[in-house]
């Protein structure tokens, strides 16, 4: 009959494993890489303002984001009810604003150092006289392009 053992018996080989941590921390690098943390934890009430004219910010790398707003309920007893500014996970006062900015300005690459924005989260209900105490400092450190940030909506509901 025939001469060839085809195999027929034979039982088909295991697969090999001996790759499979290489692949499991090859994923568990990219992740880590890829992956975007939280940046600020919100100590202010920030109720954003209603307007219809906008434009998004697309180099997110460029901005410098200072909230202003009253103290959530848990701050209210350490730091009273008077509106506060708020940057990274902190409390400042309207002094230290300049220097914040220009810290943060000095850890940027070089090149994009002129492209800096300050992007101001600012409750709606803030009193303008803290806001413009802000912008006073930041002239002053020369940090010009500032920005608002607002929803999408009408302005009516601003109230």
């Amino acid at each position: 009959m025939s001469k060839f053992n085809l195999g027929r018996n034979e039982e088909s080989p295991e697969v090999s494993t001996a790759s499979l941590p290489d692949i499991v921390f090859m994923l568990l690098f990219f992740f880590m890489t890829v992956t975007v943390m939280k940046d600020d934890s919100l100590k202010v009430v920030n109720e954003l303002p209603n307007a219809t004219e906008m434009k998004r910010l697309e180099k997110k790398d460029r901005i410098i984001t200072i909230y202003i707003g009253k103290p959530q309920k848990k701050w209210e007893d350490i730091v009273g009810s008077e509106p506060k500014i708020q940057v990274d996970d902190k409390f400042i006062d309207v002094v230290e604003v300049g220097s914040f900015v220009l810290g943060r300005i000095a850890s940027m690459p070089e090149g994009i150092r002129p492209y800096a924005t300050v992007s101001l989260k600012v409750d709606k209900n803030a009193n303008m006289g803290l806001i413009s105490d802000v912008k006073q400092e930041l002239r002053k450190v020369n940090a010009l392009k500032i920005n608002y940030t607002t929803l999408n909506g009408e302005i009516l509901l601003n109230r």
